[in-house]
């Protein structure tokens, strides 16, 4: 057996179909993982910098993200209803921008349950080829009768780098999963505490205007 084949590389080329298939599977799995790691890191972050910019007063870009739920708040707040209090009306302005922010959080969330499905199921795949590795090595032993490192080696190594490549892509699938989950789970709550400050903040400006004809009335008796 060529040192070489002991290589990373080495055991691609060397390996049978299923186990290129099994490696390959778990590789692009891998790749997939770190990119829906980056992207749930940077849309959390967005939204985070989002609220902060609203709640400071600021004008900054990323406050556009959430310009979808300030239109929804304003029409809610913009409508009457005949005999609604002011509890109410802030209520309906509440689960209108919270409506807006379920979708936005959703969207925010992307790739987060396909980093759990990596996490759970790239093990049993490098588990797959890992089996199928100890079998090619049987395999050998039982064609050349010969139970020598020379002929278990290849087979153990195939076996043991699909294990190696399944942890490589459900590690960090795990530790992403559970990081991005409890970061996105404190921006919803940010999220909501902005929600409920614009909503009073929207009914005081809409309550105000029904006054001043009550105070004129008073007034005039």
């Amino acid at each position: 057996m060529e040192h070489g084949v002991l290589t990373p590389l080495g055991l691609f080329t060397e390996a049978g179909p299923a186990a290129k298939a099994v490696m390959l599977m778990l590789v692009l799995a891998s790749i997939w993982c770190w990119i829906l790691i980056v992207e749930g890191a940077w849309s959390v972050r967005r939204l985070n910098r989002a609220v902060r910019a609203l709640r400071g007063g600021g004008a900054d870009r990323e406050a556009a993200l959430l310009e979808p739920l300030l239109v929804a708040g304003r029409q809610a707040a913009s409508l009457t209803i005949a005999g609604e209090s002011a509890g109410e009306l802030r209520t309906r302005v509440v689960e209108a921008m919270n409506r807006g922010g379920q979708a936005l959080l959703t969207r925010v969330q992307g790739g987060l349950p396909n980093l759990a499905v990596i996490a759970s199921v790239a093990p049993f795949i490098g588990l797959f080829g890992t089996v199928w590795g100890i079998m090619t090595s049987f395999a050998g032993i039982a064609e050349a009768k010969d139970t020598s490192l020379a002929v278990v080696a290849p087979g153990i190594a195939e076996a043991l780098a699909a294990t190696a490549i399944g942890l490589a892509a459900a590690i960090p699938a795990s530790v992403g999963y559970n990081r991005i989950g409890a970061a996105l789970a404190r921006a919803g709550q940010e999220l909501s505490h902005f929600v409920e400050e614009r909503a009073i903040a929207m009914t005081a400006i809409g309550s105000a205007a029904p006054e001043r004809p009550a105070r004129k009335t008073a007034e005039a008796a």
